[in-house]
């Protein structure tokens, strides 16, 4: 099973970078040989879930094209597995183009436009019949100099996230199943680690146990990157806490080891109540859910780093904060 899923794995890459080759007027029949016709496709808000190659080209690819008609895509990270008999292929990079016309009705810069992305994709006989996809479309909004009235800026950094320091992201040999499987179990032993929070000190969850000295955290624009443990907890984990501390995580759809990488995704990804301020939203007490897709490196036996996408506009939105009505 490995061996005939890393073959496919190495087709799906092939086809992706094939893509970024390809006349924009090409992408559409490309897209329609990588996908199943009935494909269930799960992309962030506002664009949202679409079944069907043809509803998912209209809905995110044609309108994609056009904002961005010379895009090329940039995988960092490209790792496979089973996960509940279902064959994934998780991936995440970056799509670079000009953004010549507007997209989402944010308005186009005429510059150049860096989409960081996040993508699951479940293959049946070689071909993506379920997707799971985010893009840091804050991220787009902060390149377009249209950041939402009254949302706080990021307290982290909000440069382009780097690909792994290793620059061994894209695993396209068969991989050692005993390195995965340390890798999954490093990742699994840390989420279980942090529902041991005891709502008094971060120390409770003993994340010493689990990452390196020097990691490195990069989180989605209104969150914004950190380095070392004690810079993630300022910059996010402490916060989250703080608004979210019932927080249940579960409704994973994949989460795969490959060699030094895990990867993790599933809608919700996390429920839980709105108990305290998130990104300067005053909390609501209304039950809300997540869109998460998480990546990590393991290094030794630590996890060196960790690349985080959280549909940030969905979420807002169920505080009442419409990130596309506020962009100015």
């Amino acid at each position: 099973m490995m061996n005939s899923l890393q073959s496919q794995k190495r087709a799906y890459a092939a086809a992706l970078a094939s893509l970024a080759n390809r006349p924009v007027a090409q992408w559409p029949g490309a897209l329609n040989d990588l996908y199943h016709a009935d494909v269930r496709w799960h992309g962030p808000h506002p664009i949202n879930e679409h079944k069907g190659s043809a509803a998912v080209l209209k809905a995110f690819w044609e309108p994609f094209l056009a904002a961005l008609p010379d895009v090329e895509r940039r995988d960092d990270i490209l790792i496979a597995g089973t996960f509940k008999d279902g064959s994934w292929v998780g991936t995440s990079g970056y799509y670079t183009g000009t953004f010549v016309n507007d997209w989402l009705g944010i308005p186009a810069t005429g510059g150049v436009l860096n989409v960081h992305f996040g993508e699951f994709s479940r293959l049946e006989e070689g071909k993506v019949c379920e997707v799971y996809l985010i893009l840091d479309i804050l991220d787009v909004i902060r390149q377009a100099g249209r950041w939402p009235a009254g949302l706080p800026k990021s307290p982290g950094i909000t440069d382009r996230a780097p690909g792994p320091a290793s620059q061994d992201g894209a695993v396209l040999t068969d991989g050692d199943a005993r390195e995965s499987n340390s890798s999954l179990a490093l990742v699994e032993a840390m989420i279980k680690g942090l529902m041991s929070y005891d709502g008094r000190t971060l120390a409770s969850m003993g994340m010493t146990r689990f990452w390196h000295p020097q990691m490195m955290w990069y989180g989605p624009t209104g969150i914004g990157s950190s380095r070392r443990l004690e810079g993630f907890e300022d910059v996010h984990q402490r916060a989250f806490l703080t608004a979210f501390p019932d927080r249940v995580g579960g409704d994973h759809k994949a989460r795969i080891g490959d060699g030094a990488y895990v990867g993790s995704t599933g809608w919700p990804s996390v429920r839980a109540t709105h108990l305290g301020s998130w990104l300067g939203v005053p909390a609501t007490g209304r039950r809300i859910s997540m869109r998460v897709m998480d990546f990590w490196r393991r290094e030794g036996d630590l996890l060196r780093e960790n690349w985080v996408f959280i549909d940030q506009l969905d979420l807002l939105l169920q505080m009442d904060f419409d990130v596309m009505a506020k962009i100015g």
